[in-house]
């Protein structure tokens, strides 16, 4: 294989992906699709407080705040509950604004 016209190809591709008139949103599996950390923060509580509150691991608790992993839907039921929040509050929305 010819690596360097590989990535000259790959190049042009992209360019013309780039100055193309329709907007495609790339959405990736695991990346911020939860609010639990800015919802903590308005609410003024910490990761330790809503893992007491749940009978969880502080460290379950961070890594749903960092988006490494994510509550159940039980769980998130749970947290709303705690944080006095709607479920939907807790959720990055699914519908992404494209410039035009």
């Amino acid at each position: 294989m010819n690596f360097p016209g590989f990535f000259v190809v790959l190049s042009e591709i992209i360019t013309k992906f780039a100055q193309s008139a329709i907007p495609i949103a790339v959405f990736t599996m695991g990346k911020e699709l939860n609010r639990l950390k800015v919802v903590l923060a308005e609410k003024r509580r910490t990761n330790k407080w809503l893992a007491q509150q749940l009978g969880k691991d502080p460290a379950t608790v961070s890594k749903w705040c960092t988006n490494t992993a994510q509550p159940s839907l039980e769980t998130l039921s749970e947290i709303a509950m705690s944080l006095e929040v709607d479920v939907k509050d807790l959720l990055q929305s699914s519908i992404r604004k494209l410039d035009y």
